[in-house]
């Protein structure tokens, strides 16, 4: 059964009213220092109700007025003017009888005094209704926020989802390749891909990995891929490191890697060969991969594949400033990636 009263709700009205509380003990205080004690439990006395009546105006009596009810809303705008009329008057009375309210000032007829705190209770309406938009306002913004985060996850944990069974396809056929040929070499690939499962099951998971665990896979990939080729294959993997230990994505960089093996050397007839460089320093990541080629007259536009693609929105959803660029030349396709890691979002 749904609550009557929003309890969370209510406490946001309890602390607005310690803020309206403030500003009349302060105004005690500055214009009758002399009687500050006393004024000051009368204007707790009246915080009490100046809460309440407040709360059901913003959570209740305006939620009806929207609705478009003409003889119920201007029902319940009548109450809504006598609580804070007559009813601030009746609580005033009320701390009058129990003694903790103290009479400084009267008025020849009752309808002074109620006119005086009609003024109070309107002022209160302004008060509580500019702290409630702002407190609304700011509530929305940070719901609005999380869900742009929590889609980002989700598009980004599907990006992976597509990423790896993408990568472990490639690896398998490499492995049914040697297989096919009788390959001495076939059992070697399996254990090499039972290192990379074993990493993609429990290394991967999280939300980041250190530097050295990235740099283990790469080269137990290209491992991999060297069992394919003969001596004609020239590989290169170097890197500069300031710190082995800084966080990154899991597999990350895996896929210009492997674009390098399956859309270049793969398709080279003449001196294939794979050049790899990493270097991060003072945050600043930048990872070149270049790979033999096979130009085709004419072609100007590089066209990205699916690995490439995934990896781009990947980096949109996980860093401000990076950049991916890609160029082929005649005979070498060179992709270069540059990201800030401080701009982690």
């Amino acid at each position: 059964m749904k609550a009557f009263i929003n309890i969370k709700r209510f406490q946001f009205y309890l602390w607005a009213g310690a803020g309206w509380l403030l500003l009349w003990l302060l105004n005690s205080l500055t214009n009758h220092p002399e009687t500050f004690v006393l004024q000051s439990l009368n204007e707790i006395w009246r915080a009490f109700y100046i809460v309440v009546v407040n709360f059901i105006f913003f959570e209740y009596t305006l939620n009806e007025l929207s609705r478009k009810r003409m003889l119920r809303s201007l029902f319940l705008l009548s109450i809504q003017l006598f609580l804070y009329s007559f009813g601030l008057y009746a609580w005033r009375f009320i701390g009058i009888w129990l003694h903790i309210h103290t009479v400084f000032k009267t008025y020849p007829i009752a309808g002074g005094t109620v006119a005086y705190q009609f003024s109070s209770g309107i002022t209160s309406i302004f008060f509580f209704g500019i702290i409630k938009h702002i407190y609304d306002y700011r509530k929305l913004k940070e719901a609005t926020q999380r869900l742009r985060i929590e889609k980002q996850e989700a598009e980004l944990n599907y990006l992976k989802s597509q990423t790896n069974p993408h990568f472990l396809f490639n690896t398998l056929n490499n492995i049914y390749s040697l297989a096919r040929d009788k390959s001495d070499l076939a059992p070697e690939s399996i254990l090499r891909l039972s290192k990379i499962l074993r990493f993609m099951l429990y290394e991967a998971g999280g939300a980041y990995i250190a530097i050295e665990q990235e740099l283990k896979i790469i080269s137990d990939y290209i491992a991999l891929e060297q069992l394919r080729y003969d001596d004609s294959l020239r590989v290169s993997f170097n890197y500069n490191i300031e710190d082995m230990k800084q966080a990154l994505p899991p597999l990350l960089l895996i896929p210009l890697v492997e674009n390098a093996f399956k859309h270049g050397v793969s398709e080279t007839r003449n001196q294939p060969f794979v050049d790899i460089h990493l270097s991060v320093n003072r945050r600043q990541l930048a990872f070149v991969v270049k790979n033999s080629s096979e130009a085709f007259p004419g072609e100007q536009i590089v066209k990205e594949n699916i690995g490439l693609s995934n990896l781009r929105r990947q980096l949109e959803l996980l860093y401000t400033d990076f950049n991916l660029s890609v160029q082929q030349s005649e005979s070498v396709f060179t992709a270069t990636l540059k990201i800030n890691l401080a701009s982690h979002v």
